[in-house]
């Protein structure tokens, strides 16, 4: 009798001590996926934020083709993008909110009524760096004046879904019919950067006197940097056209799109106090103390170039008339054409490895589709 007792104790600690080993049943905890189901037996991640890395890795999605995030936008200019929320600018004078799928458009009340004339309204636009603790941004708009039309630089206030003027930086640049510039980024010295353009008056964009057919650098509050190439003066710039995209390559270098006249569309390198030309030259054309772009469209294509960006060596640039997002290679000078088929494209905006693009076909210049015009993204691939 003892000896069977123990015996009956045995199988007990052996079936207990199964119970504690490796080879548990799967688990229906919803929590677990079925990825950490199959690595039974592997290394597992030593903490949660190395286990969080990991499922963010193995969750990375690849859009191969273009997918459409927003739809019925109204001729949308800038993308701004802060956490999971973009903020698009439309050119009849609204700032359209997007997150998690809803979109709201924003009125934004402005000191002076949007300009009508074509190519202009509310164009560029840029999220103040602290923009999740005061709100802030930075805008830049054509609007009618006893004399015409005229742009101008200010910051605006998000206060319950309505933006407001707050403070004028730069008014009275001259504008015209057509040739407003009107791109706004903040470059990583941290300064306000502004393209303008000659106003369909070509000769302002080599005259130092004038705002027309610049590059304007400014600081935040609107004041002239001590350290900009001309004494008292907001150029960084000049002999430009019609500039409409900014962007910086990672290691500080900047570069500006341009459109030319007809073609002679243009990707140029800007440095401080250099003139690049217009009128006096364009495209492949070179001339001494000018500079010659990096990428032009030659006199025989039209890009109509506007937003741009940088990513990993090469440059993406927004193109209107060329219809497409082209990709331009710094390092080995191949340009060729990374979207097309979704008509006039206005800007661009790249975040880790994906690409987003706004349409522009309800500019009066395109061919709309149904719902445009669409916000949209995939993925860069190598």
């Amino acid at each position: 009798m003892k000896k069977f007792s123990m015996l009956c104790l045995f199988l007990v600690i052996l079936v207990s001590g199964c119970a504690d080993t490796d080879e548990a049943p799967v688990t229906t905890d919803p929590d677990i996926t079925s990825t950490e189901q199959e690595n039974d037996g592997q290394e597992e991640p030593e903490g949660p934020e190395e286990r969080e890395e990991q499922e963010e890795q193995e969750q990375e999605e690849i859009i191969d083709e273009p997918e459409i995030v927003a739809e019925n936008l109204e001729i949308p200019w800038s993308i701004e993008k802060e956490g999971d929320t973009f903020f698009l600018t439309e050119r009849p004078g609204y700032i359209t909110r997007i997150e998690n799928g809803e979109t709201v458009r924003q009125d934004v009340e402005l000191e002076m009524d949007v300009s009508s004339v074509p190519e202009a309204g509310l164009l560029g636009f840029v999220l103040d760096p602290e923009f999740s603790q005061n709100n802030l941004a930075y805008a830049y708009y054509t609007y009618e004046d006893s004399n015409g039309p005229l742009n101008r630089i200010i910051t605006l206030t998000l206060n319950e879904d309505v933006w407001q003027e707050d403070s004028v930086l730069l008014d009275e640049i001259p504008s015209g019919r057509v040739h407003h510039g009107g791109r706004l980024k903040i470059g990583p010295d941290d300064m306000l950067y502004a393209t303008t353009g000659d106003a369909a008056v070509p000769d302002l964009a080599q005259d130092p006197d004038s705002l027309n057919g610049k590059i304007l650098r400014m600081n935040r509050d609107g004041s002239i940097p001590d350290d900009n190439p001309f004494a008292d003066s907001y150029v960084y710039s000049y002999g430009h056209r019609n500039p409409q995209g900014l962007t910086w390559s990672s290691d500080g270098k900047m570069y500006s799109s341009e459109h030319g006249s007809t073609a002679n569309d243009e990707v140029n390198l800007i440095e401080a106090g250099q003139n690049y030309g217009w009128p006096i030259i364009e495209g492949e054309e070179e001339q001494e103390g000018m500079i010659s772009p990096l990428f032009t469209s030659g006199d025989s294509e039209t890009w109509a170039p506007s937003g741009m960006a940088y990513y990993d060596g090469r440059i993406y640039v927004a193109g209107l008339r060329g219809g497409a997002v082209f990709e331009f290679d710094l390092e080995t000078g191949e340009q060729g054409e990374e979207v097309t088929g979704f008509g006039r494209i206005r800007d661009v905006l790249i975040e880790d490895d994906m690409l987003y693009f706004i349409s522009n076909n309800t500019d009066g210049r395109g061919d709309p589709e149904e719902n445009d015009d669409k916000l949209y993204r995939f993925s860069i691939q190598d």
